[in-house]
């Protein structure tokens, strides 16, 4: 018995140590899946018209800081931008390609990309390049600072 005792211990002090390990060597690596994965589910709210999904990628005290207009912040800010972006802009899709993430990836980090969105044709509608501070929240990584401009003359 003592055998097995020693045998599941060791394997379980292995594992641990190489999960330890894995993290020591990307601490961001929670942060980044997280940001990949509400990356990804983003303009599905466009598409589906469904401003839940839009308003779960935000923490409740966030600012959107939208380009050519005030900063709107707190729990409502996501609601407000996404029906702005959805009835006025006619946004339906689009694209985030995210560069670089850095910070410490305990409470907050920071996310560099470019976008791209789409109308309701599949037409690119605008890009440009975001700046996003993401906050770990007891619902995990949501967005915090969320900056962004176009690359567009208009």
């Amino acid at each position: 018995m003592k055998k097995v005792f020693f045998i599941v211990l060791t394997l379980y002090v292995s594992t641990h140590n190489q999960l330890v390990a894995q993290k020591a060597e990307d601490p961001l690596q929670e942060a980044k899946e997280a940001i990949a994965a509400s990356n990804a589910i983003y303009f599905q709210a466009f598409a589906q018209n469904d401003s839940s999904i839009f308003m779960d990628r935000y923490a409740k005290d966030c600012c959107i800081m939208a380009p050519g207009t005030p900063a709107t912040c707190g729990p409502n800010a996501p609601l407000q931008f996404f029906k702005l972006a959805y009835e006025q802009f006619g946004l339906r899709n689009g694209k985030f390609i995210t560069q670089e993430i850095y910070g410490d990836g305990k409470e907050y980090v920071t996310e560099v990309g470019l976008w791209q969105s789409f109308d309701i044709n599949g037409v690119l509608y605008d890009n440009g390049k975001f700046l996003v501070l993401w906050k770990k929240t007891n619902k995990g990584w949501k967005m915090f600072r969320d900056s962004f401009s176009s690359n567009q003359n208009n």
